[in-house]
């Protein structure tokens, strides 16, 4: 039952009656009493027993007791084993292979829809083209395979397999004089100092993680991360974790601080402490965003302040899911510094794997490494052969 104080106010009180009477019409049920209790058990009661029992009661009667999950950050240098063990893949042309499934199945299926007729002739030559075109080589680079695979074979018999073989021999020819992996000795006078540039998302930081993974345990190299890019504190983190499970050192400063100064504070300390190899990233940035461009030059003029002969190498990170935007990339960040050379990632994700001739064919750049998965042995130096082969879909 509610009770409530009828006011003096005739018309306040007819509004709250008339409110009353919207809220709680004619025929509502009754409101049920309250459940806000406490209730009294017997000490002696079983169902206080039941209620009180404790968590290790109930996993002893698990089968299996559970153990927590280590923390991935914490532990990841318990699991690196699990990412270099490709023993049962078929080795690392098994592993290129799949890698560049995509791009391979997307080649190899247009071919087989071109190829109807047993001789050469030129309207089999553009659709031929038209397919390379497809899969990212570019107008030019695809016109000047097809030139070169064509010659001496023009009008004659030939198989869907021995056009296979043509291409991947006329690609690598194209792709041979930009296959240099990176020598990272050290010079006399300081480290061998790498500059890590490309947009964001191109995966700088897993490659720099993956360099220092090889240089430090495989060739016994001391290796230092600096951490230039200010600007994302996860970015800095990323680097932490990295240099944490491959044993390098990591240098760093607060978010915000000046990259130019991060990077020249690093290679003091890297000179004073008899560091083989310097590895600094940058900042993620767009291609057309000039006043990023215009921080990454002035690392390098800050570097150049202590050696003019550093950065010895300037790595340009591709995306290679991107497909013909990398053109814009290499030709922006080119201007913007002296850029030596090319990594080129996430093949194993891509149907896009053409687009690493077209590089090759319009700049000339040498292509050091190359990315097919996420282990620290899917970096591998750059093979000619070896990739177009793979991409052709041929045994190596």
């Amino acid at each position: 039952m509610i009770f409530w104080r009828k006011k003096n106010n005739p018309s306040q009180q007819e509004q709250d009656d008339n409110d009353q009477e919207l809220l709680h019409p004619k025929g509502e049920p009754e409101l049920e009493p309250s459940t806000d209790y406490s209730a009294e058990l017997d000490k002696d009661d079983d169902v206080l027993e039941e209620l009180s029992e404790k968590e290790t009661d109930v996993i002893e009667e698990l089968d299996e007791t559970p153990v927590p999950e280590p923390d991935l950050l914490e532990d990841i240098q318990d699991h690196d084993d699990l990412e270099v063990d490709h023993s049962e893949e078929g080795g690392w042309f098994s592993k290129l292979t799949k890698g560049l499934g995509k791009s391979t199945n997307k080649i190899t299926q247009g071919l087989t829809d071109v190829l109807t007729k047993t001789k050469l002739d030129q309207e089999t030559l553009d659709q031929l083209e038209e397919v390379l075109i497809e899969a990212d080589l570019g107008p030019k680079t695809a016109a000047n395979v097809i030139e070169a695979f064509s010659k001496d074979r023009f009008g004659k018999d030939i198989s869907a397999e021995e056009v296979k073989e043509a291409l991947a021999d006329t690609i690598a020819d194209i792709l041979e004089p930009v296959a240099k992996p990176l020598d990272f000795s050290k010079p006399a006078d300081g480290p061998f100092v790498v500059l890590v540039c490309g947009v964001n998302g191109a995966g700088k930081t897993t490659t720099i993680g993956k360099y220092a993974k090889q240089l430090s345990v495989h060739e016994g190299k001391k290796v230092m991360i600096a951490a230039a890019d200010t600007f994302r504190a996860a970015a800095i983190e990323q680097l932490g974790v990295w240099a944490k499970r491959t044993g390098a050192t990591m240098f760093s400063k607060d978010v915000g601080t000046d990259a130019a100064s991060v990077a020249y504070e690093a290679y003091e300390k890297a000179k004073a402490e008899g560091t083989d190899v310097l590895i600094i990233d940058t900042a993620g940035r767009l291609q057309n965003k000039s006043n990023l461009m215009d921080e990454l030059q002035k690392i390098v003029r800050v570097l150049q302040k202590k050696d003019e002969n550093i950065p010895h190498v300037s790595l340009l990170v591709l995306d290679s899911t991107t497909g013909q935007n990398a053109y814009s990339q290499v030709e922006t960040f080119g201007k913007m510094i002296d850029v030596t050379g090319l990594i080129v990632t996430k093949l194993d994700g891509s149907a896009k794997g053409g687009v690493l001739i077209g590089l090759a064919d319009q700049f000339n750049l040498p292509v050091h490494a190359i990315g097919v998965g996420e282990g620290v042995e899917d970096l591998r130096p750059f093979s000619a052969r070896d990739y177009a082969r793979s991409l052709m879909g041929l045994d190596s």
